[in-house]
């Protein structure tokens, strides 16, 4: 019997734990697509203790504490924080073949290097130990960073954020590149009028222009995309239950515009035909900009109505169809030679075989893997769902072409996630290796490995490293 969590945790061959340990271990990360604030970096905040550091924003772990009946006030309430980190410590226990079993013990581990297991017996002792290393220099927020060997970090940001951190941190010159991502979902929100025109309200003073038409809208976004692009943005996103793909006219467009001005609340259609021509606008500037467009589908978000808000821990898997609308609105931007590097995510993993199958519909010269089947995102990023990704990634087009994992997530004690990743890809890789389904050619393994892990996100991204 193995101990748990020791150096080969998750690797049940020796060739994976070669490919692990030899070539996957010390590769740096590209985290891609996260929600860390870049305030917090271009400070270089040092958190007051570890509910602060590792619990604040975690809906992951809110989920998991709601569900073993810890009363709210110890997630999102007003609870301190002492009493909020013990609320967690007894739901540890509870979440035995969760992720966050895995995750809570290998972030302890690798950032604080404590090994005992995390319950109630334990919470003070771990509580008071990692404040203290919390408030040192080397565990600050580029500390903890630093810690895990991260080479770039993708945040998240609407387009009227003037992206002050980014350049801050820019201008110091850290080999820690920081760059933002372009998120413009609330441009098409109309389903809520009045909370969008507020939003474009803003937005035209953002880009100081007066929006009063879909044409002045996208010349407003289209400024702040530039300006995005100035500063090191080569990324877009899009969190959308499905990429629609109507038929729309401008006459339409202006039409559905215009009532959503007037506050009048537009039909279903009606939405989905404005964010059919928005989205495809969106994805002409991003193809123009050379940024990679990315699109996580299928999320069924905000369940719950009387929920403190987005964000919380409410969402869940949505059970959509997709396949057509992807279809349709890859294919008009490839017919139309607008068609930016794409990565396809889904939520739900029935999607698995459909977005890895639809990727090399529009694969072309002289990109390698140009359309992505993303990585296993949100309520997939477990042992099986990263399992089931990788099999349909493979099975359907070019494990070796895979820009590989990110964390999507809200805390800095959680890149281990990446370890995570990488072990369990090594282990499927070693797998195949013990039953002579792939060649014991472990130089040729571990170089894809590392690709997967590393180059390949470096070279699919073309991010602008400091010199």
């Amino acid at each position: 019997m193995r101990k748990f969590m020791d150096e080969n945790f998750l690797l049940r061959t020796v060739a994976a734990e070669t490919l692990y340990h030899e070539y996957a271990a010390d590769m740096p990360i590209i985290d891609y697509h996260c929600h860390l604030p870049a305030d917090d970096i271009a400070s270089d905040r040092k958190y007051t203790n570890l509910t602060q550091a590792w619990l604040a924003g975690d809906h992951y772990k809110w989920r998991a504490m709601r569900m073993n009946g810890i009363k709210e006030a110890y997630c999102t309430g007003d609870a301190s924080d002492r009493e909020k980190f013990d609320a967690w410590a007894s739901t540890v226990p509870h979440t035995v073949m969760n992720p966050l079993y895995h995750w809570t013990h290998l972030e302890l581990l690798r950032y604080f290097g404590i090994r005992d297991r995390l319950d109630t017996t334990s919470s003070s002792r771990i509580y008071d130990k990692c404040t203290e290393l919390l408030q040192t220099s080397e565990y600050s927020c580029s500390g903890l960073l630093d810690r895990m060997n991260v080479h770039v970090v993708c945040t998240t940001n609407d387009p009227i954020e003037n992206l002050s951190s980014h350049i801050k941190i820019a201008k110091e010159k850290r080999e820690l590149l920081v760059v933002p991502g372009f998120r413009a979902d609330k441009a098409s929100q109309i389903v809520d009028p009045a909370s969008w025109c507020e939003y474009i309200s803003n937005l035209g003073q953002t880009a100081n222009l007066n929006i009063e038409s879909p044409n002045d809208l996208l010349e407003a976004l289209q400024v702040r995309h530039n300006y995005f692009c100035e500063h090191g943005c080569m990324v877009s996103d899009h969190g959308e239950e499905v990429i629609p793909a109507e038929e729309y006219s401008s006459t339409g467009v202006q039409r559905i515009f215009e009532r959503t001005m007037q506050r009048k609340v537009p039909t279903h259609k009606e939405v989905a035909v404005f964010k059919s021509w928005l989205l495809y606008e969106l994805a002409k500037m991003d193809h123009a900009a050379g940024w990679t467009q990315q699109f996580h589908l299928s999320a069924m978000r905000n369940n719950n109505s009387l929920a403190s808000g987005p964000d919380s821990g409410y969402d869940s898997i949505g059970d959509f169809s997709i396949a057509r609308g992807v279809s349709c609105f890859l294919d008009r931007l490839h017919s139309s030679g607008q068609l930016a590097r794409t990565i396809l995510y889904s939520v739900n993993p029935v999607h698995n075989e459909v977005l890895a199958s639809m990727c090399g519909n529009f694969s072309e010269y002289p990109i390698p893997g140009k359309i992505q089947f993303g990585t296993a995102w949100w309520f997939m990023d477990q042992i099986d769902g990263m399992e089931r990704q990788l099999i349909a990634f493979a099975n359907m087009g070019l494990l070796s072409r895979f820009v590989g994992m990110l964390t999507d997530s809200r805390s800095f004690l959680s890149f281990p996630r990446h370890e995570y990743f990488r072990r369990i890809l090594c282990n499927m890789i070693g797998m195949q290796i013990h039953r002579g389904e792939l060649p014991n050619d472990l130089p040729w393994l571990g170089k894809i490995v590392q690709d997967i892990c590393y180059n390949n996100a470096r070279d699919f991204f073309r991010f602008r490293f400091p010199k």
